[in-house]
């Protein structure tokens, strides 16, 4: 997954121009064409956010904007490639902003063989059950 970092600009809401939205779109049609993209999405500033942290003993929800921009998410990339190299490949690709900065964190999507023998067979068929009604 490659997880495109917010900034003060897109916390801040503000609106891309034309020039960036076409090189982003150059950018996901190359993902596209070379059949590595599963899906991406951009996403709203923080202040549309809300947080839910969850702990033994309470649940505590925060409404956005959070702190910190550098350490939030503004959009992603969910593909499928051979390797860490061919994931840095791609990121490398994409165009940054009209200022000429962005932050990008590739993070390896887990699966199910990571889990080990925690992954019970029966585990296993339920969530493949899961899986299969989730792409019906």
């Amino acid at each position: 997954m490659i997880l495109m970092k917010s900034d003060e600009r897109t916390e801040a809401g503000e609106a891309v121009g034309e020039a960036d939205l076409a090189a982003m779109y150059s950018y996901n049609e190359a993902l596209v064409k070379a059949g590595v993209l599963l899906g991406g999405e951009g996403l709203h500033s923080s202040s549309r956010g809300t947080r839910v942290t969850l702990t033994a003993d309470e649940t505590v929800v925060e409404h956005g904007p959070f702190p910190q921009p550098r350490e939030l998410v503004a959009g992603f990339w969910l593909i499928q490639v051979k390797s860490r190299e061919e994931a840095i490949a791609w990121a490398r690709r994409c165009p940054a902003p009209g200022d000429g900065r962005t932050v990008l964190e590739l993070r390896q999507v887990v699966e199910a063989e990571d889990f080990g023998e925690a992954l019970t067979p029966e585990l296993r068929e339920a969530n493949e059950r899961l899986r299969e009604m989730t792409l019906s």
